[in-house]
């Protein structure tokens, strides 16, 4: 079997969002795009990411104590540069696949934002691209024993 990139599987362009967008705002391009995870760029480099599971986690902490429309009001004004992952692994388009699978294996990580050396973001791979391809390779090796 040839050795696969991770442009081969990546999803590109990514959607981002800058360090300075609210939850809300977050929240809705992550329900329409239906995503988990939003890489933050600033000047156009990564600085973070955020996924759903943290807008759910400070959604619900924030609700601790708070009447409905407090807690609108703090959600508002909540930025993801707040709550992003600050360190965040990466891999290049040209990457082998077992290398992003590997790293997101080893670090119980859901997605790999995939960057240029100038730390632009051209796309994200995900469990869920890892899971298609697997699912078309194992689909191809049974089409061609039968």
């Amino acid at each position: 079997m040839e050795k696969m990139c991770v442009r081969e599987i990546m999803t590109s362009p990514a959607i981002v969002v800058s360090p300075d967008t609210t939850l809300p705002v977050a929240n809705t391009l992550m329900k329409e795009h239906r995503i988990r995870h939003l890489p933050v760029v600033d000047n156009g480099r990564l600085v973070g990411i955020v996924s759903r599971g943290d807008l759910r986690e400070a959604s619900t902490t924030a609700a601790v104590n708070t009447d409905s429309y407090e807690l609108n009001f703090m959600l508002s004004r909540l930025t993801v540069g707040k709550l992003m992952t600050r360190k965040v692994l990466t891999v290049t388009q040209d990457a082998p696949i077992v290398h992003a699978a590997e790293l997101m294996s080893e670090h119980k990580i859901a997605c790999l934002p995939v960057v240029e050396a100038n730390g632009s973001v051209v796309g994200i791979v995900t469990g869920s691209d890892l899971l298609k391809m697997l699912v078309r390779k194992l689909r191809g090796m049974e089409e061609s024993q039968a």
